[in-house]
């Protein structure tokens, strides 16, 4: 079902995890962004659509997760894209001839066999450093950083007022940091820094996974998210109900403990190697 959070943008809350794929109404259909999970949900969202005279006019995948890369046929051809990154990421994957066994190993079981594969991650790259999307809508600046994944981005569309967050600025999930990039801690609060400087033309924040919050509550989760960095940086233990004896799901702390063990080790090598 999709719900209004502002004005010409709609989401669709799905069961896994709370994803949220957002919908943003232009001239002549929508922009479609990180369209779903389930074949279910996908024919669900598409019929909503063709209820509302809406077709899928262009679609877009903020990073190169399983989860943000999905496709259903229901939505037309119409062009996906991801940033330049983004594309290459998702590209060396899908040259694999394994490449639909490998992903499956990171799939929900309980949801496995109701996640369409055949069109996943078929994105067209921006060029690189792309600033907005080129669709016929409200204009859409692109976000571009390293923080979760590579080419990862967040959308501003400000003449809305939405900020639409990939995954990041989430109540329910702490950061998740790409453990596999050089500087992990530093992309991260880079990251938020350039939130912060969007923070003041933002009234809906819409993360990947989690509510949809307010401007008040865009600067909650910025400060949050840093906070939990920085203890992840300094080796601290965090204040953070996410990864607490009460976190939202019972296997955020064990993914809290493999990042402190990663980082750890990092920070050993580099100081071996000074």
């Amino acid at each position: 079902m999709l719900r209004q959070v502002a004005e010409g943008v709609l989401v669709h809350e799905s069961e896994f995890i709370q994803s949220n794929s957002v919908v943003v109404q232009g001239r002549h259909g929508v922009l479609l962004i990180d369209p779903g999970i389930t074949v279910a949900e996908m024919v669900h969202l598409a019929n909503d659509l063709r209820e509302l005279g809406q077709p899928v006019v262009a679609g877009f995948s903020t990073h190169p997760d399983w989860d943000h890369l999905l496709w259903h046929p229901d939505f037309g051809d119409a062009p996906r894209y991801g940033t330049a990154r983004c594309a290459a990421s998702i590209q060396q994957v899908l040259a694999q001839p394994d490449w639909k066994e490998q992903v499956a190993e990171g799939l929900p079981p309980e949801h496995a066999d109701d996640i369409p594969m055949e069109l996943l991650g078929l994105i067209t790259a921006l060029p690189d450093g792309a600033a907005r999307l080129p669709w016929d809508g409200p204009e859409v600046r692109l976000i571009e950083h390293q923080a979760h994944a590579q080419g990862h981005a967040a959308l501003l569309i400000e003449e809305r007022g939405v900020l639409v967050a990939g995954d990041m600025l989430s109540d329910i999930l702490m950061p998740f940091l790409d453990l596999q990039a050089a500087h992990p801690v530093d992309d991260y609060l880079e990251a938020l820094r350039l939130f912060d400087g969007v923070a003041a033309r933002v009234e809906v924040v819409i993360p990947g996974h989690g509510s949809v919050g307010d401007a008040g509550q865009l600067r909650v989760r910025i400060d949050q998210d840093r906070a939990y960095v920085q203890v992840l940086r300094d080796g601290r233990e965090p204040d953070d109900p996410r990864v607490g004896p009460s976190a939202p799901l019972d296997w955020l702390p064990d993914v809290h403990q493999w990042q402190v063990q990663r980082l750890a080790g990092t920070r050993g090598h580099d100081e071996a190697s000074g």
